[in-house]
């Protein structure tokens, strides 16, 4: 056993000493496919006309040429007679693959049976990336559907199915390809593509240091100390430079009382290219300076949250979206926990200093969130519009993640509870917001990772019967549609349970790995879930 553990052990050192090497050719150096910046008005105009039904397939597609000689080519024959726009891309690029395209669910099985058959079925290996992707060392788990890339935060909550299922070296492996990537652009990217590279998304580094730290010792958290360290010095790029005068930089934000919290932010102000044309068609109808429009939409995108009332000024218009004038719960929760893991790590190194350092700014952050975002009138915790000067008064389980870390007082978590209870409890789960809007994160909508960050915040504060029953209520919901049709997807309708999820700028996507994550981590942690379900199922039949 010793001599298996000194061998993994030296494999990881080994991979995060290359990985520091590699460092010395960043990503940003190194010949990359960036589709929209380097097929020009070609890209445009597949976007702007429409030639796929999904915005998001040309930016994956792989050009069958150097780009610069399929844009000359596409110069030399637009104008031509009959020119056939479509044609020209089908004969110039290789549509992005469907891999999982011939799987068939077996609805005999359990849904705990068909989640250990979909893990290989979403696994890619590395040496398969081709045109925008960016290619990793390790393989790593997809979402599935249209997401044929890793994606940060969503591979957290995949990561719990996995250590359900005991795919320790997958986690490894991925934990591996996120370092690799901070290492390599100073960032974890929203996922591995040319065109996320200008933003992240919910910084869940640290909590997936400690899932591996759970499978193979504390010693992880020392090993990826330098990794966390910079993915922590990525959000705070600027906080020194702030002033009352210059209260805002990137993802820093300095408050009146001198605290720094940090937002949500992109640095590229122009349309998504995988969401090129609904970006320009937004910015058209509502009259706003686009840059500043597409700035905030892609801002949004970062938050995971894309797209939600929560961040509108008019919750029914998302024309209104405000994203980097928000100071988020979430986020300021997350880089919480990150300061404190760096405050452990530091103690674990013997660096009391640093350690300290790192546990006052945690300190600090705990206050400024308390002040800011705890609305005393309501007794909820609300984003807090920075510009404005006030909470932003939209309810949403943005809220849970200060319970989630335990850094709210119990009062606070227990008015947190009875509205959670109160308003969000739905027949299905827990509700994403109150306002139904039509985006993918607000009512009726439910997903995973909320009703996972949820019942664990209930539960740090003793609020088990509720947990309980939100975890229940879940459980039920995507049993009841996989034996109605074979899948566990994206997102889900907690509201009314004979109507599908929907909303957002594409279909409901099958698959689905943190849908199949959080499931399965809640029917590990609590197998009588499963007893009940299919009780309730059979009593139905």
């Amino acid at each position: 056993m010793k001599s298996v553990f000194l061998s993994t052990t030296f494999k990881s050192l080994l991979f995060l000493l290359f990985s520091f090497i590699y460092t010395l050719l960043p990503l940003q150096a190194q010949e990359f496919y960036r589709p929209a910046e380097q097929l020009g008005e070609l890209f445009e105009q597949v976007q702007l006309q429409s030639v796929f039904p999904d915005s998001k397939t040309f930016p994956d597609a792989t050009p069958l040429a150097p780009p610069d000689e399929i844009l000359q080519a596409y110069r030399q024959q637009k104008d031509q007679p009959g020119f056939d726009l479509q044609a020209f891309v089908m004969n110039n690029f290789e549509m992005p693959p469907q891999p999982a395209a011939d799987f068939r669910s077996d609805t005999s099985l359990t849904v705990i049976q068909h989640i250990e058959q979909l893990w290989p079925v979403l696994t890619r290996q590395p040496g398969t990336d081709a045109g925008s992707l960016i290619p990793l060392p390790n393989a790593y788990v997809v979402p599935g559907g249209r997401f044929r890339e890793i994606y940060y935060w969503d591979s957290f909550f995949t990561m719990l199915g996995l250590q359900a299922s005991g795919e320790t070296q997958l986690i490894q492996n991925m934990v591996d390809n996120f370092t690799h990537l901070i290492n390599t652009t100073g960032h974890i990217p929203n996922g591995n593509r040319t065109y996320y590279l200008s933003r992240s998304q919910p910084p869940f580094y640290a909590l997936m240091l400690r899932v591996l730290a759970q499978q193979k010792g504390k010693e992880v958290l020392t090993n990826y100390a330098p990794a966390l360290k910079k993915e922590y010095d990525f959000w705070m790029e600027g906080a020194n430079t702030l002033s009352a005068a210059n209260p805002a930089h990137r993802r820093v934000v300095r408050l009146p009382d001198g605290s720094i919290l940090n937002r949500y932010w992109d640095d590229n102000p122009k349309p998504r290219p995988e969401s090129y044309l609904e970006d320009v068609h937004l910015a058209q109808e509502s009259g706003r300076n686009p840059e500043e429009l597409y700035r905030h939409i892609r801002a949004a995108a970062e938050s995971g949250w894309d797209f939600s009332s929560r961040w509108f000024s008019d919750a029914n218009n998302l024309g209104t979206i405000h994203t980097t004038d928000i100071i988020p719960v979430d986020l300021n929760a997350l880089l919480f926990h990150i300061e404190m893991t760096l405050a452990q790590m530091a103690e674990m190194q013997g660096n009391k200093a640093e350690a300290k350092r790192y546990e006052q700014r945690a300190k600090e952050r705990q206050k400024a969130l308390l002040k800011y975002t705890w609305n005393e009138d309501d007794d909820f915790f609300y984003d807090y519009d920075f510009v404005k000067g006030t909470t932003t008064n939209i309810p949403t389980l943005a809220a849970v993640f200060p319970l989630y870390f335990c850094m709210a007082k119990k009062n606070q978590a227990t008015s947190v509870a009875q509205k959670i209870e109160a308003d969000f409890l739905k027949p299905g789960g827990v509700v994403t917001t109150l306002n139904r809007t039509g985006q993918q994160w607000d009512s009726p909508n439910g997903w995973a990772p909320l009703q996972w960050m949820t019942i664990q915040a209930l539960r740090n504060y003793k609020h088990n019967r509720l947990a309980d029953t939100i975890a229940r209520n879940w459980t039920r919901r995507n049993m009841e549609v996989f034996q109605q049709t074979g899948k566990l997807v994206e997102k889900y309708n907690v509201e009314d349970m004979s109507l599908e999820a929907g909303g957002g700028e594409y279909p409901n996507q099958d698959g689905f790995g943190w849908t199949n994550g959080v499931l399965l981590k809640l029917l590990t942690l609590h197998p009588e879930l499963l007893q009940i379900t299919e009780q309730e199922a059979a009593l139905q039949r």
